[in-house]
């Protein structure tokens, strides 16, 4: 009797299992977590084994083609938490396992689309006949297949975006002038592997063959005497690059040395690993402080209980900034290693990597790997591979790491947990890695460490519900006192009071800087039109006078966030988002360290100088060159409007030219390493102005840094969307704690027009507990998370008028769905349109539904072209 098995295919938006049996030469090399090939309808597929079934539910069940991988590639908690995913998200199974593999080994079916060898006399008959003329988006197609050839699907895709070319091609290729084939295409990835040579001949007898490798006096024998006497000195095979370095040989030569038995040449395997050249000083533990001490007492106890087998609520571990969460991160992660298990360390963004690799790398060498998107496929492929077979013991990265598969998990650290970033938006499964979290630690019997100065409301509110064990470090724990006189040697500050004072174990701390408001409104009436305010003004003049560094925090980028006529009113608007472009200069001042070129290089071009000016949408990535002249009435009077990042930049420069400035925004940061390369010419002094956007608020340790400057606190906080107040705060709070980390000191000014706000005020007080108590009640009074579930339903479609009868048609089905099932306490809010209300030339309607499990009304109902987000970070 064979053996049958339940498969999830990968095919986007086919959920569910399907049961297969194994053929006879797989039984008992097939378990659950196996990646395969399988039939399905007229398709080649991937798939993951679920589980193993003891009868089909189908009568005839087809046969797994081929196990892809002898090793299985997601662990059995993984495999829960793949379900867990889907029915919380409600999202499709093979949407969640593409999350657990890496790209490359992952591959979808695919179609491939090619014009057939009768085109010429069918689309002439076409032409000249009754029927009706091809469409601009079938000719589109054609001409496409025409000059680059047979092309899949997700190819065509990228090459026409935003064509519905799929309902064009139908009648093509039913007219027989386009044919197609399913194609599933083979992994990407492979194991890399170098040609390597060895020493094949006793190490004694070389001499006597030295003078024999080629004809006296030549370069030839000189190479090959030199290779010989290099792989004398070696144990073993070597990479033949490295040979090549140390001889000036070639394989040539490698070649002449194998045929006389002298030299064996064969293959090895390496490890692509992104690690490998990075630079860190080992590091010896510091002492805890008390508070930190029960913190880590708490989760140690936790962990051993984890370890026994019995659940553990996750851990809401609420710091200052600078209170030494890292710390008590790494104590964890030691201890998970000690006992033999693994670790998962998350941070919200790619910018924050280099800074926390290099703690963990001080404190575990060899075990830690590195997970993220900016990684080149082999690295990632190798990376993953390292820690399936438990060679890694800690993984670090952001949201991507978390599905690393670690065969022997015991800890989950979610640093940063209130960020936004941990929300995957782009695509299906819609999920926030904090949940996921939460429940991966609950089905893999690991603990969940959550981190942040500024734990969101939902968070902060199961913590205080019992849901969460709550620990506090409420002191800023800068240095230890070797570190703090360290510092004020190399700073010449000997003589000069510390602004740090004695806590503990010979641990020294400070308080939170001191924040000042700046009325904006009082500064224009003052006469000052510039961005900056008089005192925003000083201190910036005070740093760089002292030799000391700066932070400019601004929420946006560009030069100008929109570009108005005076005459008509008219404000330029992307063609396929209708929102305002924003003004993008790329002119580099004088000052300026330019990372396109050398380290460090500076340009002799004056502030004034402007080139490749041009109008960018921020959402599609539409550009265009900036008018001369208003298109709509032709007015000279066009102008930007609104402040950037590059025009803090630029007002920098202007008023302060001697200031070394550094721009940290999506703009600059594209390339890979670009991050790493922005962090260390700031901390080596290279610059004193670091001028960026929320990047700089995500937990970075600038000891230089003695004040930051808010140049408009208000940003972001009259958004129609309820997380709107918790994300200013968030933000204002996390960026004003990257000032006063060193014995220098530090403040911070927030310029606002609104500096009554209660927001404004709690960031400046570091006052997260009135903050949260306001909110908290401002959020019941509503009936927003944590006090109820949010579910929301997208549509999109090219014409306004389809996107809004299917809105209203759906509503009208939800409403009776409610209705039916008798659900009073849940709430339809809409059909609307959305905040942003057209992006890529995509017109978007949504419906919000509110209540206690708004999801179960829609878990398995088929909502074809509907985008459903559970829970989602905001309602724009």
């Amino acid at each position: 009797m064979p053996s049958y098995v339940e498969i999830a295919v990968n095919l986007p938006q086919v959920s569910g299992g399907f049961h297969y049996h194994l053929p006879p030469e797989m039984e008992g090399r097939v378990a659950p977590g196996h990646l395969v090939e399988v039939p399905f309808g007229k398709q080649r597929v991937q798939g993951v084994v679920l589980r193993a079934v003891a009868e089909p539910a189908v009568a005839e069940t087809r046969a797994v083609l081929e196990l892809i991988d002898p090793e299985v590639v997601l662990t059995l908690p993984q495999l829960a938490l793949v379900e867990y995913l889907s029915e919380s998200t409600l999202a499709p199974l093979s949407a969640c396992i593409s999350l657990m593999l890496p790209a490359g080994l992952n591959q979808m079916a695919d179609v491939c689309y090619q014009i057939s060898n009768q085109y010429s006399g069918i689309s002439q008959q076409w032409k000249t006949g009754s029927r009706q003329p091809m469409t601009a988006a079938q000719k589109r197609l054609l001409d496409e297949l025409g000059r680059r050839g047979p092309l899949l699907g997700r190819q065509i895709d990228h090459a026409l975006p935003h064509l519905d070319w799929r309902a064009a091609s139908r009648l093509l290729i039913r007219r027989g002038l386009i044919l197609t084939n399913s194609v599933l295409p083979p992994p990407s990835v492979q194991p890399k592997s170098v040609h390597t040579a060895q020493l094949a001949c006793p190490p004694q007898a070389i001499e006597s063959h030295l003078p024999n490798l080629g004809r006296a006096g030549t370069k030839a024998l000189a190479r090959r005497q030199v290779i010989m006497r290099f792989l004398q000195r070696e144990t073993g095979p070597v990479d033949v690059s490295w040979v090549y370095a140390e001889s000036g040989g070639n394989l040539a030569d490698l070649r002449f040395l194998a045929e006389r038995g002298l030299v064996s040449l064969g293959e090895s395997q390496v490890w692509r690993d992104p690690l490998a050249s990075l630079d860190f000083l080992p590091l010896d533990p510091p002492q805890l402080t008390k508070e930190q001490a029960s913190a880590w007492e708490a989760i140690r106890s936790g962990m051993q209980a984890a370890a026994a087998g019995r659940f553990v609520p996750p851990f809401l571990l609420h710091g200052v900034t600078g209170s030494g969460k890292t710390e008590i991160y790494l104590q964890a992660v030691a201890e998970a290693i000690h006992s033999g298990r693994q670790a998962i360390i998350l941070v919200p963004e790619i910018a924050l990597t280099p800074q926390t690799v290099r703690r963990f790398l001080s404190r575990f060498l060899g075990q830690v790997g590195l997970v993220h998107s900016g990684l080149s496929a082999g690295e990632r492929y190798d990376t993953w591979r390292r820690a399936r077979l438990g060679q890694l013991g800690v993984v670090v990265g952001p949201r991507s790491a978390l599905f690393t598969p670690m065969p022997a998990l015991g800890l989950i650290v979610v640093d940063e947990c209130h960020d936004d970033s941990y929300y995957q938006g782009e695509g299906l499964p819609y999920y926030h890695a904090r949940q996921a979290a939460v429940a991966y630690a609950r089905l893999a019997g690991a603990v969940c460490l959550l981190g942040s100065a500024t734990p969101d409301l939902v968070s902060r509110f199961q913590a205080n519900q019992g849901s969460y064990q709550s620990l506090h470090l409420p002191e800023r724990i800068l240095a230890h006192r070797q570190a703090v006189q360290a510092q004020m040697e190399r700073l010449a500050l000997q003589g000069q009071p510390s602004r740090y004072r004695p806590l503990e174990n010979q641990a020294e701390t400070a308080d939170l800087p001191p924040v000042s408001i700046v009325d904006m409104r009082l500064e224009l009436k003052a006469g000052n039109r510039s961005i900056f305010s008089r005192a925003l003004q000083q201190a910036l003049r005070r740093v760089l006078d002292n030799k000391q560094q700066a932070i400019l925090f601004l929420n946006r980028r560009g030069m100008a966030t929109y570009v108005f006529c005076r005459d008509c009113g008219q404000s330029l608007l992307c063609p396929r988002c209708d929102t305002p472009l924003t003004y993008h200069n790329s002119f580099i001042p004088q000052g300026v360290l330019s990372l396109a070129g050398a380290p460090g290089l500076k340009t002799n071009a004056s502030p004034q100088t402007r080139q490749g000016a041009a109008l960018t949408c921020h959402h599609c990535g539409y550009q265009r060159k900036m008018p001369k002249s208003c298109p709509s009435c032709g007015s000279a009077h066009i102008r930007q409007y609104g402040t950037g990042t590059e025009r803090v930049e630029a007002a920098v420069q202007e008023m302060f030219p001697q200031a070394r400035t550094l721009r940290w925004d999506y703009e600059t940061t594209r390339k890979k390493g670009a991050h790493d390369l922005i962090l260390s010419h700031f901390i080596t002094q290279r610059a004193d102005v670091l001028i960026g956007t929320q990047m700089l608020a995500k937990g970075l340790d600038l000891p230089l840094v003695t004040l930051v400057g808010v140049v408009l606190a208000d940003v972001g906080l009259n958004l129609p969307d309820y997380h709107a107040a918790e994300r200013t705060f968030q933000v204002l709070t996390q960026v004003a704690g990257r000032a006063g980390r060193s014995p220098l000191g530090g403040e911070v000014i927030l310029q606002t027009f609104q500096p009554d706000h209660y927001v404004i005020q709690a960031a400046a007080g570091h006052d997260y507990a009135g903050f949260y108590a306001r909110e908290l009640e401002h959020r019941r009074q509503l009936g927003y998370p944590p006090f109820n579930q949010l579910v929301r339903l997208e549509f999109r479609h090219v014409r306004s008028s389809q996107a809004e009868s299917a809105a209203k048609e759906l509503a009208a089905q939800i409403d009776s769905w409610l209705e039916t099932s008798g659900r009073r306490a849940t709430q339809l809010i809409g059909p609307v349109p959305c905040f942003y209300a057209r992006l890529n030339g995509l017109y978007r309607w949504q419906i919000i539904l509110r209540g206690p499990d708004p999801a179960s009304l829609l878990r398995g109902r088929q909502l074809a072209n509907w985008r459903i987000e559970v829970n989602p970070p905001n309602l724009l």
